[in-house]
């Protein structure tokens, strides 16, 4: 399997290219502020197509370029026409949590971040743009696996408190070389790496190396981000490779040990708030 990660320029949000195999479809994860180039880049290199974008949850450091990286694949003639994909060559499936859905209708409004007074459009120098085929993820994909793109299956598991649908989406990924599993520590030396399986989940913003996501903008909740902290520090295997929003990989073991917020929603997690 592939998996490559670029930077968006806002916020450094990380987004992801994942593929069965070079020359197929491609799922693009969280395509933030100018992240097109670089995972448009990561198609070409790959011999990749766009076949479907996921977003782990609607705020605008994640979503904002959905639809230019749609329309720069169009230009480019790498749009997959699967039977599964797309009604026209101009549209891609874009897939989000229910609960965020709401957020692509404005997600600079919805995300609530300004800087300086300035807000996350005049951060993204570029106005929203609402992809034209946003679907909520498959209900289905909660309980199984469920393929986006030809052979990259995904299982939810909802994850409340940064944002109302923030979720971990899990996957089973052979892996060899890949610099993530080296960034992430669970390879020490480089040369010569046997492929192998791999547990990886796409957490978005819940939990970071060393951190986990803020709760303080709207829809954010302190009580439901202890809950989910709480869970997953007690459901999730050690061993799993977690590929987050912002900053490095990183591994639940790594977090279990490391990381004071997951230490400190494993005692208050039970707690529940007005």
């Amino acid at each position: 399997m592939l998996i490559e990660r670029t930077l968006a320029a806002v916020f450094g949000s990380n987004c992801y290219v994942l593929a069965a195999e070079a020359g197929g479809p491609a799922l693009v994860v969280d395509p933030g502020v100018g992240a097109p180039r670089g995972a448009m880049a990561l198609l070409r290199s790959h011999n990749l197509t766009l076949g479907a974008i996921l977003l782990t949850h609607g705020h605008a450091d994640h979503v904002w370029d959905a639809q230019r990286l749609i329309d720069a694949a169009v230009t480019e003639g790498r749009i997959h026409m699967g039977a599964a994909v797309m009604a026209d060559s101009t549209s891609v499936p874009v897939y989000i949590p229910q609960p965020d859905l709401y957020r692509l209708d404005d997600p600079a409004a919805t995300t609530g971040i300004t800087v300086d007074g300035r807000s996350f459009a005049d951060l993204a120098g570029s106005s929203w743009l609402r992809p034209v085929d946003v679907r909520p993820f498959p209900q289905e994909g909660f309980g199984r696996a469920v393929e986006l793109v030809p052979g990259v299956a995904l299982q939810a598991v909802p994850a409340p408190g940064h944002s109302e649908g923030s979720t971990l989406f899990f996957l089973n990924a052979r892996l060899g070389d890949n610099q993530l599993l080296f960034e992430a520590e669970v390879l020490d030396d480089p040369s010569d790496v046997p492929e192998r399986d791999y547990l990886v989940a796409l957490d978005g913003d819940v939990i970071f190396k060393g951190s986990v996501g803020r709760t303080d903008l709207p829809g954010g909740d302190q009580y439901q981000m202890w809950a989910t902290l709480r869970l997953l520090a007690s459901a999730v295997d050690p061993a799993t490779v977690l590929l987050p929003g912002h900053g490095a990989a990183t591994t639940m073991a790594h977090e279990h040990h490391a990381n004071p917020y997951l230490a400190e929603a494993k005692v208050r997690g039970g707690e529940s708030g007005a």
